[in-house]
């Protein structure tokens, strides 16, 4: 049977036990840092993964509400030929009363009476000026017309237009007797009315002048 084994030398056993529990704890020491290199704390376990971001909720941006452009004018229509209701038609005479040589300046004035454009003839080819006294033609622009010039125009919403006056000569015609000397009117203070028409519109009242 085994004992333990007192140390025997010059110093006292204190000593002895001192020494052996420093080597026994260097030992120990030695074979714990060996283990340490060899075995590393938490070595054998994996590397926890980092935990992958989850999903951002962010919404998808919404579509942007932009006011819709507006649709594109559409171009006005064409205007269409000129109707009665549309158009009036006025004599003109650049005096009221003549003096006995004077001329008349005859002319006339179209005006569109609405808000939407037409069209219509408006030469001299179809422009009349016609001058009676009671119930006797006197006189009339298209007798001895020469050289008529036609001209389409487009009449604007409430527009008005004036022709060139035409002189009066203060004498008759005739269709088609041009080349004579022509009659003068008798004058005094006699009464004539001037009326018009152009493009198929005559003027609804006439205008009434003196020759003195």
């Amino acid at each position: 049977m085994s004992t333990v084994r007192h140390p025997v030398g010059p110093q006292p056993p204190q000593v002895y036990w001192r020494r052996r529990l420093i080597v026994g704890l260097g030992l120990l020491a030695v074979i714990v840092i060996i283990v340490l290199i060899i075995v590393r704390p938490g070595s054998g376990d994996p590397e926890p993964t980092a935990a992958s971001p989850a999903p951002s909720e962010t919404s998808a941006p919404e579509a942007s509400e932009e006011p819709a452009a507006d649709a594109p004018a559409e171009p006005p229509a064409d205007p269409t030929a000129c109707t009665p209701d549309q158009v009036e038609v006025v004599a003109v005479t650049d005096a009221d009363a003549y003096g006995a040589e004077q001329l008349p300046l005859l002319s006339l004035t179209i005006r569109n009476l609405t808000s939407t454009a037409c069209t219509m003839e408006a030469g001299t080819d179809v422009q009349e000026y016609v001058i009676t006294s009671g119930a006797d033609r006197i006189w009339s622009s298209k007798d001895c017309q020469t050289d008529p010039v036609a001209a389409p125009i487009t009449l604007e919403p409430e527009q008005e237009l004036s022709t060139s006056p035409l002189q009066w000569s203060r004498t008759r015609s005739e269709a088609g007797v041009c080349d004579v000397q022509r009659e003068p009117v008798g004058a005094g203070g006699a009464t004539y009315r001037l009326s018009v028409s152009i493009g198929g519109f005559a003027s609804s009242t006439d205008k009434a002048f003196l020759l003195n």
